[in-house]
Parts: structure tokens; C-alpha cells; sequence
């Protein structure tokens, strides 16, 4: 195979993943070898709770991972930027922009 040959992907999607995961948000972290994204869905509603030992306050949110993707980090590359694009493409398409603040918090 040519080094300059463009490359055409035949992707094949199985038919148990066509209709997709819902997730409701991400969680990214790393290693020095892979990306790893857990992509999670809300299990139950928040519940207030009150850490016994420190008295502090808190929101528990359960929930389930419903995917978890590994990629090399030569990839996070790629993904960043077919986001960024798709992100706009988006919102050229509906007039929408997306949220000003983080819709989970910090």
C-alpha cells in the first residue's frame, strides 16, 4: 500500500449498535497510553446526603456507565477536531448555541 494513497474507511456498524447508547454526560481520563471515555447515563435522581464524619452537604448522582471507549492519545487529536467541526456544523444547522456554563457543574 502507497504512503500517498488516500484512504477510503469501509466501516461496518453492527446491527445491535445501530440504535446507539443514551448518555447524559462524559467522563475522560488518561493513562500514559490511552484516552478513556465513559460515557454514563443518570441511574436515579439526585438525593441530597450529609457526609457523617464532616457534617458536609452534597448531591449524589447515580449513575451507570453505559459505553466506555479507549483510544491512543494520537487520536484525541483527530476526535477534538471532528467535534469542534461537528459542533459547528450544529449550530450553523439549528441556530443554537451551546450552554454558557457547564450543565453538571465543576
Amino acid at each position: 500500500m502507497a504512503d500517498d494513497a488516500p484512504r477510503q474507511f469501509e466501516i461496518d456498524l453492527p446491527q445491535e449498535l445501530i440504535g446507539g447508547a443514551y448518555a447524559d454526560f462524559a467522563n475522560v481520563w488518561h493513562t500514559p497510553t490511552v484516552f478513556v471515555m465513559d460515557f454514563l447515563t443518570l441511574a436515579q435522581p439526585p438525593s441530597e446526603s450529609v457526609d457523617p464524619e464532616t457534617g458536609e452537604r452534597k448531591t449524589l448522582v447515580p449513575a451507570r456507565v453505559v459505553s466506555r471507549i479507549r483510544i491512543p492519545p494520537e487520536q484525541v487529536f483527530e476526535l477534538a477536531k471532528a467535534l469542534t467541526q461537528q459542533l459547528e456544523f450544529w449550530e450553523q444547522e439549528t441556530g443554537r448555541k451551546g450552554p454558557s456554563e457547564p450543565l453538571l457543574g465543576d
